[in-house]
């Protein structure tokens, strides 16, 4: 850094301090020098700039309104050039510096002002090129941390060699990566979280107890992750700036590794779910794969499907989520996302009653993660080994899409609670069962398609009624008289009796499954 003391240090420069100014004045940082003679140079200086003159002003104005003027500028002060006219720095002028509070050098008049401005160019490129040096090997060592798999850790580690900030890692979902000097809490991780979600991601938050700089990491144009460092930005030197950013773009590196890592773990299990879905011919496949996910397939395994209610699609980043969960719970698993649900199958050693804990614990962990959503489980019964998991595969995920469409309610079920008529109707092909409920419903929407009526609203009153004519009546405002008639004209299309216990659960079975679907 340029400062006056260093100036005056040159002794080539042959530099007199006539003036200090202000405590650390001479210390404080010099952007350039500027060669001038203007009564009012101050339009044409900028802050911070060394103002070298030889008082040819004098005359126009005052050493009094010229120092005035240069303060008003922030110039960093004033060196005097002495000449064979001009051999000692004004009086006046020394007076109007002091008054001021402006540091006044005086240079001999054998040194010319180029000798200066060479000088402080030198000083610069000196700097510069220590910059530039610094920049390359801290490149060097953050690339060998990323190639040896440091992580995120290693990157903060590189970085607070050269400078002692307090920094961190997290990811758009608010997930911390790696710290160091700093240890953001849960309101803290989400405010992060919220600013990444931006279009732009913020570039500076409010973390409660004061600003933070935030530097986007991101692998495909998106802000995947942010590097943190818990300083405004303004108080971030140029040098912290530029190390800040160059982490960061190290930091997209390890970023990309690690989804493309987690974009081939996902695939692989997207297509153990179809192996297993597949039937027994593919049970060989379904073992070996999941051995290569650290699941026995020879002893009893559960499944756990995890969605949001109201049929809401997945969030990015919830398979993630779920998969580390169970890590944090120390059971194996495969988690595989999808559009509409996260399916988990993972080892199961212990009491089949104390899954439905575990998955309430699941549920809880991931709506503190979504806020705003509400996260269902379903679950099937315990496989005994990997060649069973098709059937539990089914069920978990039937009790799954129950619960989405369930408003209010439990948040986990087991198929097992789901009702006979649900067990029955999991077992059965779902495109089976959907043929057959549209094929009995179909002339009842055509005929309130054509008449607006409502024969199919009317039909679900009775049936959420218990086939109370009274109380079904009253629900829709409707005389029983006007029921009987709406209900007459459902037989008639449908060719299922009302008042017929067999043609009842006909009508009940073909509206559940069209619920379900």
């Amino acid at each position: 850094m340029l400062t006056l003391e260093g100036l005056v240090g040159n002794a080539a420069l042959e530099l007199r301090i006539l003036e200090p100014g202000p405590p650390g004045a001479l210390q404080n940082p010099v952007t350039w020098v500027h060669n001038t003679e203007l009564p009012d140079p101050s339009p044409y200086i900028r802050e911070k700039e060394l103002v070298l003159t030889n008082g040819l002003w004098d005359g126009q104005v005052s050493p009094g309104e010229f120092v005035a003027n240069v303060k008003r500028a922030k110039a960093a002060g004033i060196v005097f050039g002495l000449r064979a006219q001009q051999p000692r720095t004004p009086p006046g002028l020394i007076a109007a510096c002091r008054a001021a509070d402006l540091p006044l050098l005086e240079i001999s008049q054998a040194v010319p002002f180029t000798a200066i401005s060479q000088a402080v160019s030198a000083t610069y490129a000196d700097q510069r090129q220590q910059e530039v040096i610094g920049m390359v090997r801290r490149g060097d060592a953050l690339a060998t941390a990323i190639s040896r798999g440091a992580g995120a850790s290693g990157v903060l580690r590189v970085l607070t060699r050269d400078h002692d900030l307090p920094l961190a890692v997290v990811d758009r979902m608010g997930r911390p990566l790696a710290a160091s000097g700093t240890d953001l809490d849960t309101a803290q991780l989400q405010i992060v979280a919220a600013g990444l979600a931006r279009r732009p991601p913020a570039l500076e938050l409010d973390l409660g107890g004061g600003h933070a700089a935030l530097f986007p990491v991101g692998a495909l144009g998106d802000a995947d992750a942010a590097l943190i460092c818990l300083r405004p930005l303004a108080e971030l030197s140029a040098a912290e700036r530029d190390a800040l950013e160059q982490a960061a773009r190290f930091l997209s590196l390890e970023v990309a590794r690690q989804q493309a890592v987690q974009a081939i773990e996902m695939r692989f299990a997207g297509e153990l779910l179809e192996m297993v879905l597949s039937g027994g011919h593919r049970a060989p496949e379904v073992a070996s794969r999941l051995r290569a996910f650290g699941v026995d397939p020879t002893g009893a395994l559960a499944v756990c499907t995890l969605a949001f209610a109201d049929d809401a699609a997945t969030e990015h980043g919830l398979a993630e989520v779920v998969g580390e969960f169970f890590a944090a719970q120390g059971v194996p698993a495969v988690v595989a996302g999808g559009t509409n649900d996260v399916v988990a199958l993972l080892t199961w050693r212990q009491p089949e009653d104390e899954l439905p804990v575990l998955a309430e614990r699941l549920v809880e962990s991931t709506a503190q993660r979504f806020p705003g959503r509400r996260p269902v489980a379903g679950l099937g019964s315990v496989a005994a080994y990997a060649g069973d998991l098709r059937r539990t595969l089914l069920q978990s995920r039937e009790a799954c899409r129950v619960l989405r469409r369930t408003s209010g309610g439990p948040a986990v079920r087991r198929f097992s609670e789901l009702g006979t008529h649900r067990l029955l109707l999991g077992l059965v092909d779902p495109a089976t069962l959907s043929a057959s409920a549209h094929d009995l419903l179909a002339p009842v929407r055509a005929y309130d398609a054509q008449r607006r009526s409502d024969l199919e609203p009317t039909l679900r009153a009775f049936l959420d009624h218990d086939g109370q004519w009274a109380a079904t009546a009253a629900a829709l405002h409707v005389h029983v008289n006007t029921l009987r008639n709406r209900l007459a004209r459902v037989t008639e299309l449908t060719g299922r009796d009302v008042g017929r216990i067999e043609d009842l659960v006909d009508l009940f079975l073909a509206l559940t499954i069209d619920a379900m679907e």
